[in-house]
């Protein structure tokens, strides 16, 4: 049997996620996974007595879990003119999308080039929606944890029945088993009942995840139709439910299609009333926010406020490079600091509970926080997948807000599952590490 040596890394501030923040404080890693957590000092006597030698790697910022990107697309990396204008909505955004997409592209490079540029932010997870086979194994490749969501869009009733349902069976039957797979029916507005009925099954039947866009198109708003229940109508998609009259939201016909669960996590949720809101959470769903994507392609801000008051479970997520400047979650963390803030949240939890959503939610979301290779937190036994960021530590309340507010580029090194994989120039110069 293999013994792995220790390393002890400590930093002037850690930060668990599951239990209280620490000055001074300390992480065993042993292998893959974490072996001690807690003040330094206590950390360094366990170790010595067990005469368990370590190699002591001391960093004079911040070290905490891994972030988690609960959604993007890494295949649309190359895509990044995209997002260099402001758009007027979600269809006028897929005006500019759909040229740039129907050109060549390499899409696993660009997949491979994601998943390194998310590395270099800290994320050591990643929720990947998969359009192009080619790009299928970015998560696997990059040796991240996560879950590779198969891509279903624009698939009519009919089309379904007829080849529909084999061809999705076959992709996601194709993907690789690690990290780990999952189907993402594309939204409410994009797929006709029949496919969005039965991909739940598809994907529960083999114990997978789903995850899907909604609340990201104003089409998707609830509004006043005194019209009775639409179920027994016969109606075959969203569209058809609009176009006769029914204010239905997109939340309630795909709880009703039975798609929302706690194996599945949703995009944006922008558009959510607070009977939407409510539903999410009695269904154990998780809302990604995505507000950097939001911005560029011109929908309002999600009501963040309203979600963190209400206490519904959410999570982070950067989209792609084609609505987004950056796969550095800490941009969006930023961006809902201040969003809540103009939404009227002043509790002096919110920079805490956004970096919960920005690890630990997104870990939850994808079910990958519970398990033999669980993340998100620091915590005996959990994967050693750790994020160390430069900036400045004083008090703990404090340091806190000054990281939230931080932004991109603050990532000073990444660990995932025990392996240094990237650093920083002033990291290496302060620890003598190299990745």
């Amino acid at each position: 049997m293999a013994t792995f040596p220790v390393t002890l890394y400590s930093a002037d501030l850690v930060l668990p996620i599951t239990a209280p923040p620490i000055l001074d404080g300390a992480i065993a890693v042993r292998g893959e996974r974490i072996l001690h957590v807690g003040e330094r000092s206590w950390v360094e006597a366990s170790l010595a007595e067990r005469g368990i030698p370590v190699e002591h790697v001391r960093w004079p910022g911040v070290l905490m879990p891994g972030l988690v990107n609960a959604h993007t697309h890494l295949q649309y990396t190359g895509m990044a003119e995209v997002a260099t204008r402001q758009y007027n909505g979600f269809e006028d955004w897929v005006t500019g999308f759909n040229p740039v997409y129907a050109r060549a592209h390499d899409w696993a490079a660009d997949a491979a080039a994601g998943a390194q540029m998310m590395i270099a932010a800290g994320v050591t997870a990643a929720a990947d929606i998969v359009t192009n086979p080619e790009a299928a194994t970015a998560l696997h490749d990059a040796g991240l944890a996560g879950i590779a969501y198969w891509e279903v869009i624009d698939w009519s009733n009919d089309e379904w029945r007829k080849h529909g349902r084999a061809e999705v069976e076959a992709a996601l039957d194709s993907m690789p088993d690690r990290p780990g797979s999952g189907l993402s029916p594309h939204a409410p507005y994009s797929l006709e009942i029949v496919p969005l009925l039965e991909i739940p099954d598809i994907v529960r039947e083999r114990g997978r995840r789903i995850h899907i866009h909604l609340g990201e198109s104003g089409i998707e708003r609830e509004f006043e139709a005194d019209l009775g229940p639409w179920q027994s109508q016969g109606l075959g998609s969203l569209r058809e439910l609009r176009q006769a009259g029914y204010g239905t939201s997109a939340t309630d016909y795909v709880d009703h299609l039975g798609v929302l669960g706690p194996d599945c996590h949703v995009a944006h949720g922008v558009y959510m009333s607070e009977r939407d809101r409510a539903i999410l959470r009695a269904r154990g769903t998780t809302v990604a926010l995505c507000p950097r994507s939001n911005e560029i392609i011109g929908l309002d801000n999600p009501p963040i406020a309203a979600y963190l008051r209400e206490g519904s479970p959410i999570a982070i997520g950067t989209d792609s490079l084609s609505s987004s400047p950056s796969l550095d979650p800490m941009g969006e963390v930023a961006t809902l600091m201040a969003i809540a803030r103009n939404q009227g949240y002043s509790h002096d939890d919110l920079a805490e509970r956004l970096l919960t959503a920005a690890t630990l939610g997104g870990a939850h979301a994808m079910g990958i926080d519970e398990g033999p290779r669980r993340t998100g937190y620091l915590a005996v036994g959990a994967m050693a997948d750790l994020a160390f960021f430069d900036v400045p530590v004083t008090d703990i309340p404090s340091t806190i807000q000054t990281l939230a507010e931080a932004g991109d580029g603050h990532t000073a090194a990444t660990v995932t599952a025990g392996r240094v994989r990237h650093t920083t120039e002033r990291f290496r110069t302060e620890t003598g590490v190299t990745g």
